[in-house]
C-alpha cells in the first residue's frame, strides 16, 4: 500500500492556435501558471505540474503522468479560452478529483488602458489574459455528461485571501482523504452486546474511505505484554508522570499494569501499521484477557494523543470521525451525551476511556475506577475537557439504505463544572441553543457517539465529504 505523502496534479489550458496569432500570451499565461504553483506549494509541497495543456497530445500526455506519479487530486488552472476537448482527456486518464481553479490575474481589466490601445489584435490578446471565465462552463459540461465529479473555485489569482483560504481548505480535504485510504483501522475485540446504533457494515467503510481493517484477537496483545521488560515498564511510568497529573489514590500495582499495556499497545500497533483502532471486550472468564483490557485506556490515551486515535465499544464509525478530526489536526475526541444543563443552556459530553489528551484543557487527570458502568472491569481511566474555545463536532452516520454521511456541528467549548467521575468530560454550547442542537443533531440518526476537535473545521469537512462522494450534513 502506498502511504506516501499526498500528491497534487496541477495544469494550465490554453489553445495552441493563439499562439502565433498573440505575440507574448503563452508566456504570459505559463506565468501565472508559475504562480499558481508556486502557493500551491506554499501549502503543499507535492505538486506535479504538467504546464501548459493546448493540445489534445499534450492532454493525454499530462493525464498518464498523473497517473504514473499517483497524483491524488487534480488542480485545473484556466487561464484562458480552451477546447474542452483538450481539457477532458487529461482528467478521465488521471481518475482522480479535479478541481477547476478559476482564477482572473486581477480584479478587472483596465478599460481605459485597454481601450486606448491602438492594435486590435493586440487588444485581443491582452482581453484572452483575462478570460479565464469564458471556457469553465464547456468544461463544466463535458465533465457533467461524461460523468467527472469537479469542484470549483472562483476568484483572483492575487490579492484574493479567501481564494486562496479556500484552495487550502481543498489542499487539507484532499490530504485528508489521502490519510484516510492510506489509514489502516485495528479492530480487535468485539461490539459491546447489544448496542445496535453501532453496528457497521465494515464494506461500506472500504467503500467510501479506503483504507485497510485488520481484525485483531485481544489474545495477540496480551502476548505482547508477555513480552514488556521491567526497564520499558519503568519507562512508560516515568512518561505517565510527564503527560499525566496522577491522583493519589491511583495504586502503583494499577499504575504499573497499565504501563504494561501501554508498551505491547504500541508494539501491537507497530506489527499492523496502524493508524486508528477501535476496541472493546468483556475479558469475562480469561484473567489475562481481562487484565489487559482493564489497563488499557492510559496507553490508547497516548496513542490518541499522537496520531492513533482509538475508539472504545468497537465503535468503528467514531474511529473513523476520530481518525478525519486528527488528520485535519483538530484531535479528536470520543464522545457522547452525559448531561443538559438548560440553567446554562450547554450540554455535557464525555466518554469512559482513552480520551484525545493533546486537546485537554491542562493536565488529564487519572483516576482509578473500581467498575466501569455497565461493563466488567476495573483499573485507571482518564478525566480531561477539551481546551476552551471553538469545537467541531463530527460523526460518520451510517442511513438506512447503506450510504454513509458526514454529520458535523460547530459550537464553543466553555468553563465550568464538569462531572468528577474520572471520564473525559466537557461543557458545549451552540448557536440556537442546546435544545435546537439536540433536536437537529438527532434527527439525522447518528449513532450516540461522535469525535469532538478544537476549531471550526465544519468547511474543511464539507470539501471532503465532496471529494469522498458522501453528503455532509452540517446542523449549526
Amino acid at each position: 500500500m502506498n502511504n506516501g505523502q499526498l500528491r497534487i496534479g496541477l495544469f494550465g489550458i490554453g489553445l495552441d492556435t493563439y499562439w502565433p496569432q498573440f505575440e507574448g500570451l503563452k508566456e504570459r499565461l505559463e506565468g501565472y501558471l508559475q504562480k499558481v504553483e508556486a502557493k500551491l506549494s506554499a501549502i503543499h509541497p507535492h505538486i506535479i505540474n504538467a504546464g501548459l495543456v493546448d493540445s489534445t497530445d499534450k492532454a493525454f500526455a499530462a493525464g498518464k503522468r498523473f497517473r504514473r506519479e499517483e497524483a491524488d487530486v487534480i488542480f485545473l488552472y484556466v487561464t484562458t479560452y480552451a477546447l474542452s476537448s483538450t481539457v477532458l482527456p487529461v482528467v478521465q486518464n488521471a481518475k482522480v478529483p479535479v478541481i477547476i481553479l478559476n482564477l482572473s490575474p486581477e480584479a478587472a481589466i483596465d478599460y481605459t488602458a485597454f481601450n486606448a490601445m491602438t492594435d486590435r489584435t493586440k487588444m485581443t490578446g491582452e482581453w484572452l489574459a483575462y478570460c479565464s471565465a469564458c471556457p469553465v462552463p464547456e468544461i463544466a459540461n463535458v465533465f457533467s455528461r461524461t460523468g467527472i465529479r469537479f469542484h470549483q473555485v472562483t476568484g483572483m489569482l492575487n490579492d484574493d485571501p479567501d481564494c486562496w483560504q479556500e484552495i487550502q481548505e481543498w489542499v487539507e480535504a484532499a490530504r485528508v482523504a489521502h490519510t484516510m485510504a492510506n489509514n489502516r483501522l485495528g479492530c480487535m475485540g468485539h461490539y459491546y452486546s447489544g448496542m445496535l446504533d453501532i453496528y457497521t457494515d465494515l464494506t461500506q467503510q472500504y467503500a467510501y474511505f479506503g483504507g485497510h481493517i485488520e481484525l485483531l484477537e485481544v489474545e495477540e496483545l496480551v502476548s505482547f505484554r508477555r513480552e514488556v521488560s521491567a526497564a520499558a515498564t519503568k519507562e512508560r511510568l516515568q512518561l505517565f508522570r510527564q503527560v499525566f497529573d496522577i491522583q493519589a489514590d491511583c495504586s502503583a500495582a494499577e499504575l504499573e499494569k497499565a504501563a504494561v499495556t501501554s508498551v505491547a499497545l504500541d508494539k501491537l500497533v507497530a506489527q499492523h501499521q496502524l493508524g486508528s483502532m477501535a476496541y472493546y471486550y468483556k475479558g469475562s472468564g480469561n484473567p489475562d484477557n481481562e487484565q489487559a483490557i482493564a489497563s488499557i485506556i492510559l496507553g490508547n490515551s497516548l496513542l490518541t494523543a499522537n496520531g492513533v486515535p482509538v475508539a472504545g465499544e468497537y465503535e468503528v464509525k467514531n474511529a473513523q470521525a476520530m481518525k478525519i478530526m486528527d488528520a485535519f489536526g483538530a484531535g479528536g475526541s470520543f464522545s457522547e451525551y452525559y448531561a443538559v444543563d438548560f440553567k446554562d443552556d450547554v450540554v455535557l459530553m464525555g466518554h469512559d476511556g482513552p480520551g484525545h489528551i493533546a486537546i485537554a484543557e491542562g493536565k488529564t487527570k487519572v483516576r482509578p475506577l473500581y467498575v466501569y458502568h455497565g461493563k466488567v472491569g476495573s483499573g485507571l481511566s482518564v478525566e480531561m475537557s477539551v481546551k476552551n474555545g471553538p469545537v467541531t463536532l463530527l460523526s460518520v452516520v451510517e442511513k438506512k439504505d447503506g450510504r454513509l454521511i458526514l454529520l458535523t456541528a460547530e459550537g464553543e467549548s466553555v468553563p465550568g463544572p464538569i462531572l468528577q467521575i474520572g471520564n473525559t468530560n466537557s461543557r458545549y454550547r451552540f448557536a440556537g441553543g442546546v435544545r435546537h442542537f439536540i433536536n437537529s443533531w438527532n434527527s439525522h440518526g447518528p449513532a450516540h457517539h461522535c469525535a469532538v476537535g478544537i476549531g471550526h473545521i465544519a468547511a474543511k469537512i464539507e470539501k471532503l465529504g465532496l471529494l469522498l462522494g458522501m453528503d455532509v450534513e452540517k446542523v449549526c
